[in-house]
């Protein structure tokens, strides 16, 4: 049996980080109801430009929607309010991630929603946080990097700003959302009671910069790991690799040796990792051909020897290709609409006992909204009221 077996979570977000948390509930065996509008679906559905130009499934929908029921509502008409509302009375979990009081003004905001189900675990992801100045604010990754400070820890060599493609902040908050979520469903085991969970983009991205953070709140000092010990990007003679010198007395001493070159750390002022960084760009110069001459494959066998930290730079195909991730079971296959499969990134989390499955994959727009709403206990007549009054899709 998984852990979450039984836990009904109606799932109201889009794009990625909210999305993310009800996927992960979904893997440990949540009932997660995705609700979205008639017609398109969440916007996830309609982004991917490469499948809507084939006419099949959105890559990007079909990454983050896995384990998911899908029922198409109109939250723009009170009869899909209505609908919502008494599907919240009853579930474990309301999740949503739009901006600080869409919610409330439409009466699905945890205040109005809890007076029906004081047991309901309400969580919500925003860009920036509940209140404050920046509160209804639209907020997203990459502005959350600028803002966050990220972007400039990320600097290029002339200082410029620089955005991680990945959106690292949206993932970070989709996590933290989902623990957010399973700590409030242990908590009311004990209490009986539900409770609000928060977490936004912006705290996210502040704490994922704790240890820099650290030094800047502590001491006033900024932390640039890539300028803390000899860590480089070397070319080889058919791709790159990354050196790190990192937790070794002398790295320099190591490099020459992994080369059979002489030991320019014998060399008068490079003795110490100290001195060495202080000499960081001669040094590339030193050792750049040498990188050149051998494979990625030789470089690495001759860096480990001498118990370097170092790694290949992969691309993203490649990587996703790469035997430990196989082996971690981090590509996994799902079942699409059109009865075709595809692979998609698996759950990073293991647990020994129940670890986390896929029952079926992403589900095509509206597809169990009739079967959702009769587990939920609405009669055909009921549904069909709905239908004619414009709640569902």
């Amino acid at each position: 049996m998984s852990v979450l077996n039984g836990t009904v979570v109606l799932d109201i977000s889009e794009v990625y980080q909210a999305p993310l948390a009800a996927q992960v509930l979904g893997d440990f065996g949540a009932t997660v109801i995705k609700i979205e509008r008639p017609g398109t679906g969440e916007i996830l559905r309609v982004y991917d430009s490469h499948a809507t130009a084939q006419g099949t499934m959105s890559s990007y929908y079909a990454a983050v929607n896995r384990n998911k029921k899908s029922l198409a509502v109109d939250l723009k008409s009170e009869a899909g309010v209505a609908v919502v509302r008494r599907l919240a009375a009853s579930a474990d979990v309301f999740l949503h991630n739009y901006r600080p009081g869409v919610m409330e003004r439409l009466g699905l905001g945890y205040e109005q929603l809890k007076q029906a189900n004081p047991r309901l675990v309400y969580a919500e992801s925003s860009g920036y946080g509940d209140t404050g100045p920046l509160s209804r604010s639209p907020g997203q990754d990459m502005a959350i990097q600028s803002l966050s400070g990220i972007a400039v820890g990320n600097a290029r060599p002339d200082g410029s700003p620089a955005l991680v493609n990945t959106p690292v902040v949206d993932f970070a908050a989709g996590m933290i959302l989902a623990q957010g979520v399973v700590l409030a469903l242990l908590e009311r085991e004990r209490s009986g009671q539900g409770q609000k969970v928060q977490t936004s983009l912006l705290n996210a991205a502040i704490a994922m910069q704790s240890l820099e953070a650290g030094s800047q709140l502590v001491y006033g000092y900024e932390t640039r790991w890539i300028n803390k010990s000899l860590n480089f990007i070397f070319q080889t003679s058919d791709g790159w690799i990354t050196v790190l010198g990192f937790f070794r007395v002398n790295p320099l001493q190591l490099l020459c040796a992994a080369f059979d070159i002489e030991d320019m750390s014998a060399r008068e002022g490079l003795g110490t990792a100290a001195a060495q960084l202080e000499r960081k760009a001669d040094i590339y110069d030193r050792l750049r051909p040498e990188f050149l001459r051998f494979s990625t494959e030789e470089c690495l066998a001759r860096l480990v020897k001498q118990d370097i930290l170092c790694s290949p730079a992969l691309s993203l195909a490649e990587a996703l290709d790469h035997p430990q991730v196989r082996h971690n079971g981090m590509v996994v296959e799902v079942l699409m609409p059109d009865g075709g499969r595809a692979e998609v990134v698996g759950n990073p989390l293991r647990l020994s006992r129940t670890p986390p499955s896929v029952t079926h994959g992403p589900p095509q727009l509206g597809a169990h909204s009739e079967e959702i709403l009769r587990s939920f206990g609405f009669t055909d007549e009921e549904i069909a009221e709905h239908r004619r009054g414009g709640g569902l899709g």
